[in-house]
């Protein structure tokens, strides 16, 4: 505990000499008194210099020196004392400090020091023996009895905390720092009624302010003085009839009673002024969404999303507080948009950020636009994997490999394998992105990984066997593994495709085309990409102009090969 104290400055006077007549007059023993208080003063004056400049060491040194010459000076004691309070030496402090006051009483500062010292020494009572002398000395020394106060709460002497407070209060008027203290040493021991009272002087003293009247109804309430704190807030409505924060302690108070029909009035009434802080009026409605959802639920958050738009229409809470009523309803599109909204102002929402990347993901998912938001969630949140991992995947959607790569190695270094499912998946996709560049045995490495963790991920599965297809490499490996993914999705076109074009490498024509007619049956559209499978498939079954018939449907499409014109112009396969 710090005590205020003013800046000391001693001023030491030597006498000069006025003529040599007067000079010849001292006597002996006069001179040597007037050379000791000189050399006294130098040697304050340079332990002044260096306890300024907070060095320690000098400084007590030449106070040292000075206080041979001056035993009895409580100025030089003092500041030796402030040296070893200075060192976090209060033991050493306190003979030096004590001295000071010993000689002279009457310096308040020099108590203060003691004081301070006993503090430290974590003996706080002695401290306020020092202070009970100081307030009980006239008006001039009450700004002290809020230190004194401090000391009896942390001792926990509450009623010496009280009548030093109320000593306080007397100084300095009704103020809110020193009488919500009081309040809470009252309601500490269970006085209610000393602690409304309290209340109360904040009210009369401050009219119009809803601060301290909505603290009384909040001591009430908590106390099951239900009606007395309705009483108390419509007295005051009765005054401040524009103060939002009362309509709003009304309509809990009365959804307390029971009473919701009046209860959504002074809500709808909170709700219309322009005063309201947003953040209370979306916390508010979102409290409405855990209501059952009735007509009368309905009808009032339409009221109250009206007034919202009117009074606060670019606000993040109230943006996220609407989503949320749109999620509830199944309208995740409408719930989206308005979730975007709201961290287009705040976009420090880790939670609504995953709800947006998630929710947006899906068949005709518009990547471009996702991956604003996954930006965003690197961008705010540089420490979170997920982000990470989600920029990662949009990025590989988008064919943007190597920018997939740099996210998806950060996600798994973030990660730390904390979330097996999400390295897993990350493994996959990267896998996927460093085969698209040219790191083949990379990417088949990370595949292992990913399958490691799940082997039954079909996605990994199927892209894993389909890149070894095209490399020629491992073909049993690659058939295992699309065969199990068939077995357990027998109608995918995708994964059909994929074990027809392993068996086709394996020279195993009958079964490829067995496998792709499976594929294109189950596809409304067939890729092109499976169209030019089919041609090739067909004509290694000696069916040349069925097969240029499929490369030519294939060439329509905008996943032909640069291979597929020399196809259709020579009418043969071409690798």
């Amino acid at each position: 505990m710090i005590f205020h104290r003013t800046l000391l400055i001693f001023l030491f006077v030597s006498f000069s000499c006025f003529s040599s007549f007067a000079q010849d007059n001292l006597s002996k023993k006069e001179r040597k008194a007037q050379l000791i208080a000189s050399q006294g003063t130098r040697y304050f004056i340079e332990g002044e210099k260096n306890l300024v400049l907070d060095d320690l060491e000098k400084a007590f040194f030449y106070f040292q020196k000075a206080l041979e010459f001056t035993p009895e000076e409580p100025a030089i004691h003092y500041k030796i004392a402030e040296v070893f309070v200075k060192a976090n030496q209060a033991e050493k402090a306190m003979p030096y400090a004590t001295k000071a006051a010993e000689l002279d009483s009457e310096n308040k500062y020099y108590s203060l020091m003691v004081a301070e010292i006993y503090t430290n020494l974590k003996q706080p009572l002695k401290a306020a023996d020092i202070l009970e002398s100081l307030t009980a000395d006239g008006e001039s020394n009450q700004q002290y009895n809020l230190d004194l106060a401090s000391i009896y709460l942390n001792s926990s002497k509450l009623d010496k905390a009280l009548v030093a407070l109320d000593r306080a209060e007397q100084f300095y008027g009704v103020m809110e720092p020193i009488t919500m203290q009081k309040q809470r040493i009252y309601l500490n021991q269970n006085n209610l009624d000393s602690a409304l009272a309290e209340g109360q002087k904040l009210v009369e003293s401050r009219p119009g302010n809803p601060a301290y009247v909505m603290n009384q109804v909040e001591i009430l309430y908590n106390n099951n003085r239900v009606d007395q704190a309705l009483e108390l807030v419509f007295e005051e409505i009765t005054k401040y009839p524009n103060q939002p924060e009362l309509q709003m302690a009304a309509h809990t108070l009365l959804k307390d009673k029971g009473e919701i029909e009046v209860s959504n009035y002074h809500l709808y009434l909170a709700f219309a002024s322009p005063d309201l802080d947003p953040d209370v009026k979306a916390k508010a409605y979102e409290s409405q969404l855990t209501e059952i959802k009735t007509q009368e639920r309905e009808i009032l958050l339409d009221s109250l999303e009206t007034l919202m738009k009117a009074s606060s229409p670019e606000n993040a809470d109230i943006y996220a507080a609407m989503g949320e009523r749109r999620m509830q309803d199944q309208q995740p599109e409408e719930g989206i948009e308005y979730f975007k909204k709201s961290l287009a102002l705040n976009p420090k929402n880790a939670k609504m950020l995953e709800q947006v990347i998630i929710g947006s993901f899906g068949e005709d998912a518009d990547f471009d636009e996702v991956e604003k938001f996954t930006i965003m969630g690197v961008d705010e949140f540089p420490q979170n994997p997920e982000f990470w991992f989600y920029d990662g995947i949009v990025k590989s959607a988008q064919k943007k490999d190597e920018e997939a790569v740099n996210s998806l190695k950060k996600a798994i270094e973030l990660n730390t394998n904390k979330n097996s499912q999400l390295d897993q998946v990350a493994f996959g996709s990267l896998g996927s992105s460093l085969y698209n560049l040219g790191n083949k045995e990379e990417a088949f490495a990370n595949f292992d990984k990913a399958l490691e963790l799940n082997p039954n991920d079909e996605q990994v599965l199927n892209n894993y066997s389909y890149f070894l297809s095209l490399e020629k490499k491992d073909l049993e490996k690659a058939k295992s593994m699309s065969d199990k993914v068939v077995k357990r999705f027998p109608d995918n076109g995708t994964f059909l495709d994929t074990h027809a074009w392993v068996l086709f490498q394996m020279k195993d024509y009958e079964g490829a085309k067995k496998f792709m007619d499976l594929a294109m049956k189950h596809e409304a559209e067939p890729s092109g990409v499976m169209l030019e499978h089919y041609g090739d498939i067909l004509f290694h079954l000696g069916k040349k102009n069925e097969a240029i018939s499929y490369w030519k449907k294939a060439e329509e499409t905008p996943e032909a090969s640069d291979k597929l014109s020399l196809k259709i112009k020579e009418g043969k396969y071409h690798e």
